[in-house]
């Protein structure tokens, strides 16, 4: 089970059978270039596998372009 913060909503999510952050984003329907992805103070890549237990701050990010 990964647990994962959404900022800047302050909701916690758990998601089970997940791992690798490419899933995690997948399952909250964000494509990597809206969100940022952190684990114990590490920005974590697409790619990176993830381990029971993992908890994770997405933070939902947007251009103001």
């Amino acid at each position: 089970m990964i647990t994962v913060n959404l900022e800047p909503d302050g909701t916690v999510v758990e998601l089970p059978d997940t791992r690798s952050v490419h899933a995690v984003l997948n399952k909250l329907r964000l494509r990597f270039t809206m969100a940022l992805v952190v684990r114990n103070g590490e920005l974590l890549t697409p790619d990176r596998k993830l381990k029971d237990g993992d908890v994770l701050m997405v933070r939902k990010v947007t251009s103001a372009g």
